[in-house]
């Protein structure tokens, strides 16, 4: 009797048997049968959305030190793996030799492309001979592992950057409003922490820790609802309900003036030099020099409802940044702008002149900030219908890029140190909601997350390091993290110095 495959031989009748044979891939180790035989699509293929914009790009930052040096670990060996696995369709013969150009990408997301391979990179014969010819050619290695993957492995990797996941001081803060169109918390360049809180204005050392008042509201039947600091001194703006704004000296602790002319509450002010600019529920903008006689300003028209955003630029101090809840972004320079000169008398209320304007938030644009690091670029960030950071070329007026954060951006800042913004946050249709988030730019990808507000992470300010952010929510807390590095230069003194310690 013959056996056959599937059959067993006994002395009973015949019976099949059917043999569970597992399949398994086997891969190829020719990169032009891997092209032939798969042709799978490159890694990134849909990293652009179809209106344009950057996805999401998150990355784990609930790490610690080891655990981030295995996940750097670890996302080298998965680059290592495609690497040798499914190499390019083009071997890479060396420096001196040119590369096919990618495939672009097709709509549908698939794993692999089930077509045949273009033709049309057939490499004539003395072409083969010029790769053959380079030493760096793939024929010539003795490592089992491609050039490419052999440059993967030897490039230096970026260290793990370590950052606290948790605050490393609470402060309670009693009565700290929930408002999206306040902006009741700043850091002086002296290092004092301002907090507006109901009718009182607070004081915070951030040196000592103690905390004064330095005005209450109360005896005025009105109530804080901003403050700024002078970019460098102990002057502290602080606008109310009823449309005042107030200029406290700090160190002598004493009010220099009192300044009316808006008619509802003042939610924004920003400071250039010694420009003052405050914007209102009353649609309106108001530019005062507070060296100059009171009662001296000029007013900027232009947005439908209340001025929620204002922030001046840092590079050029003549541009100013206004967001409304109009859900438009202007960019106003003062110097050009047809503004209305006032001298203690109304103005009339036509539209002044901008010189940017911006339409494509969705919702209330609050969160505004200008890059430190590059003249002319401008962030902002929309509420909860529009969930989007978007960065502008006021040079040219263009959109750079934008990106979906997926919840309500309420706050905004530029690092000092680093090209990062970081971002606080509020409502959101997933779980991830009142968080804080730095982003790396101009890539966008996430550096890290901050979470423990379980209220809308309203409010934010920057040490005068640039190593520390405060926040501020309706929990009535506020939160400060170690969330930014250090200066390079500074980080080179101390180099420096402990070399010369060693010497010595």
């Amino acid at each position: 009797m013959t056996t056959e495959i599937g059959t067993e031989t006994s002395s009973r009748p015949e019976s099949i048997v059917f043999i569970d044979i597992p399949y398994s891939f086997i891969p190829t180790t020719s990169a032009a049968d891997a092209r032939t035989a798969y042709n799978r699509i490159a890694d990134g293929a849909g990293a652009i959305t179809a209106s344009g914009s950057r996805a999401r790009v998150v990355i784990p930052s609930d790490l610690d030190a080891q655990q981030g040096t295995w996940y750097q670990a670890n996302q080298v060996y998965k680059s290592l793996l495609a690497s040798e696995l499914f190499p390019s369709s083009d071997p890479d013969p060396g420096p001196s030799t040119l590369t096919t150009p990618p495939q672009t990408p097709t709509k549908r997301q698939r794993i692999f492309s089930y077509s045949s391979p273009d033709n049309s990179d057939s490499r004539s014969p003395s072409r083969s001979r010029s790769r053959l010819d380079s030493p760096t050619h793939e024929a010539y290695s003795t490592s089992p592992l491609r050039n490419a993957s052999q440059r993967l492995l030897t490039t230096p990797q970026r260290p793990v950057r370590v950052v606290g996941k948790t605050p490393y001081k609470v402060l309670d803060a009693p009565e700290l409003a929930d408002d999206f169109y306040l902006n009741l918390v700043d850091w002086s360049s002296t290092n004092i922490l301002g907090v507006g809180l109901a009718s009182c204005v607070y004081l915070w050392s951030a040196e000592t820790s103690r905390v004064t008042k330095l005005t209450d509201l109360a005896a005025d039947d009105d109530m804080v609802t901003s403050l700024s600091w002078v970019q460098q001194g102990s002057v502290l703006a602080v606008g109310t309900r009823r449309g005042f704004v107030h200029l406290f000296d700090c160190v002598a602790d004493t009010r220099i003036r009192k300044m009316s002319g808006h008619t509802h509450r003042v939610g924004s002010l920003s400071w250039s030099g010694g420009l003052l600019a405050s914007g209102a529920k009353d649609h309106s903008i108001r530019l005062r020099d507070v060296r100059a006689p009171e009662g001296a300003f000029h007013e900027l028209h232009g947005h439908k409802q209340e001025v929620c955003g204002l922030k001046f630029s840092g590079l050029q101090p003549s541009l100013l940044a206004s967001g409304g809840n109009d859900n438009k972004l202007f960019v106003w320079d003062i110097r050009k702008s047809h503004t209305t000169s006032v001298d203690a008398a109304a103005s009339s209320q036509g539209p002044s002149t901008a010189l940017h304007r911006f339409h494509e938030h969705t919702a209330a644009v609050k969160a505004i900030a200008w890059s430190p690091h590059a003249v002319g670029i401008l962030g902002s960030g929309g509420g909860t219908q529009d969930k989007k950071l978007r960065f502008w070329n006021t040079g040219t007026g263009a959109k750079i890029s934008e990106l979906d954060t997926g919840s309500q951006v309420c706050n905004l800042t530029w690092s000092l140190n680093s090209n990062e913004v970081v971002s606080t946050h509020g409502f959101s249709h997933t779980q991830a909601q009142n968080q804080i988030c730095i982003w790396r730019y101009p890539t966008l990808d996430q550096t890290a997350t901050f979470s423990g507000h379980t209220h809308r992470v309203l409010y934010l300010a920057m040490s005068p390091d640039g190593r520390t952010i405060v926040t501020g929510a309706g929990d009535e807390t506020l939160r400060f993290w170690a969330a930014l590095p250090e200066r390079k230069d500074a980080r080179r003194e101390t180099r420096i110095d402990d070399v010369g310690g060693r010497i010595r």
